[in-house]
């Protein structure tokens, strides 16, 4: 990396985190424009899995990728 640039670098878990970040939120405004809001809570409390937990899974999951990949592009820059 250039010293110049030290933002330019890819980062492969922070891009993968936001990908799961806007998928869950593709699967949330389609059930929104699809059902009311009150089926989505009813949907998000009941014991069945679907596509709302899953959704929250995903943001869980993309915004535990984003920090990794932020925490390990700090841990790079304090090596040097």
């Amino acid at each position: 990396m250039s010293e110049y640039h030290p933002r330019r670098g890819r980062n492969w878990f922070t891009a993968m985190g936001l990908l799961f970040i806007i998928m869950g939120a593709i699967v949330i405004v389609r059930n929104l424009i699809l059902f009311s809001p009150e089926f989505i809570v009813d949907f998000m409390f009941n014991n069945e899995i679907t596509n709302e937990k899953v959704s929250l899974g995903m943001f869980a999951f993309g915004g535990f990728l984003v920090i990794l990949g932020f925490r390990k592009k700090f841990a790079q820059r304090e090596i040097r």
